[in-house]
C-alpha cells in the first residue's frame, strides 16, 4: 500500500503502570494524533485510511499497544510493523518498563486494578505475565526507558527531549548522573564509575552543594585525577559516539555514577555535556538523584 508522505508512527508500549499514558499525553501535546489501546490488526487499516485522506490528514501518529489489546495476537506485531515500514511509514517503537517493586508500589498507591489480575492471578503474577506477553514488542523496540526512579515530570521531560520530533536532530545522546546506592539505570548503553575520584562530600564546607555549584566545580577542577578521567572519557566517547550514530541509532544513554549522585557524577556529566554539545546537535543531561 502507498502511504501519506512523511508519515511518522510511534508505537508506545510497556507494562501497565510504567507510564504509557503519560508518554501518549506528551506526544499529543506536541502535535501527534494519539490512539490508545488500538487493536494490532487495525494498524494497517489506520494507515490505509490516512493514505486515502487529503493533505490535512495527520502525518504524526502515536499508538498505544499493550496487553489490554482486545484482539490479542501480540506475536504478530513485528510482522505488521515490517509491512508498514516497507510501505514507507517511519516507524519507531518506544517501550516503557519499571522494576517489579516499582510497579507493585504504584498499583498499591493508586489502588488501581492491574488489567491482567483476577481471582486466580495476583498482582505479582499479573506483572510478570504482562512482560511475558509483551516480549514480541519489547524485543524490537528502538528505545527502552526504565521509569522505576522517574517522577512524572522527569518522564514528560525525557519524552519531549528524546522522542518529540522537533528535538530529534540526529542521534540523541543523554548524559545521566546517578547514585550507585540507588541502582544503575537499566537503560544505559554505557556506565562509568567515578567513585574513585576525590569526594567533595567529605569536605564539610562542600557537602551542602552539588556538582553544578561553583564551590564543588572549583574543587573538582583542581584535582589532577578528575582532569585525567575527564580526558579519558572525552577521548573514548569522541571515538565511539560517531560509530553508534553511523549505525542509525536514535538514542544513546551514557550513565555516570558516584556514591550519592550529588557531586562527582553531576560534575562529570555537566562537563561531558559541555564538551559534546560542541560536536553534536542533540546532547542532553539529566541528574537522576537531584531531580527526585
Amino acid at each position: 500500500m502507498s502511504t501519506v508522505p512523511n508519515t511518522r508512527l510511534i508505537v508506545v508500549s510497556g507494562r501497565s503502570g510504567s507510564g504509557k499514558s503519560t508518554a501518549l499525553h506528551v506526544l499529543e501535546d506536541v502535535g501527534f494524533t494519539c490512539i490508545d489501546n488500538l487493536p494490532i490488526g487495525m494498524l494497517a487499516v489506520l494507515f490505509e485510511h490516512l493514505q486515502q485522506g487529503d493533505a490535512s490528514s495527520p502525518n504524526k501518529v502515536a499508538v498505544g499497544i499493550d496487553t489490554r489489546n482486545v484482539l490479542g495476537k501480540l506475536d504478530q506485531f513485528p510482522i505488521i510493523l515490517d509491512r508498514l515500514k516497507a510501505s514507507g511509514v517511519n516507524c519507531e517503537v518506544l517501550f516503557l518498563d519499571a522494576s517489579n517493586n516499582a510497579l507493585i508500589r504504584r498499583f498499591s498507591e493508586t489502588r488501581r486494578r492491574h488489567p491482567l489480575s483476577s481471582e486466580s492471578i495476583d498482582l505479582k503474577k499479573a506483572i510478570a505475565l504482562d512482560l511475558q506477553l509483551l516480549e514480541p514488542i519489547a524485543a524490537i523496540a528502538s528505545r527502552h526507558i526504565d521509569t522505576s526512579n522517574m517522577s512524572l515530570h522527569q518522564l514528560r521531560d525525557l519524552i519531549k527531549k528524546q522522542i518529540a520530533p522537533e528535538t530529534s536532530g540526529g542521534m540523541a545522546v543523554l548524559f545521566q548522573s546517578f547514585a550507585f546506592k540507588h541502582g544503575v539505570p537499566v537503560d544505559a548503553d554505557f556506565v562509568f564509575d567515578v567513585r574513585c575520584l576525590p569526594n567533595p562530600y567529605w569536605k564539610k564546607e562542600l557537602r551542602q552543594y552539588n556538582g553544578s555549584d561553583k564551590p564543588v566545580i572549583e574543587f573538582l577542577d583542581s584535582q589532577t585525577e578528575v582532569a585525567a578521567m575527564l580526558a579519558d572519557l572525552n577521548g573514548f566517547l569522541s571515538r565511539w559516539i560517531p560509530r553508534y550514530a553511523a549505525t542509525n541509532r536514535s538514542y544513546l544513554t551514557i550513565a555516570v555514577g558516584c556514591t550519592g549522585g550529588q557531586h562527582r557524577s553531576v560534575y562529570m556529566c555537566n562537563q561531558l555535556t559541555l564538551q559534546f554539545t560542541k560536536q553534536f546537535s542533540n546532547i542532553q543531561v539529566q541528574h537522576r538523584e537531584l531531580e527526585n
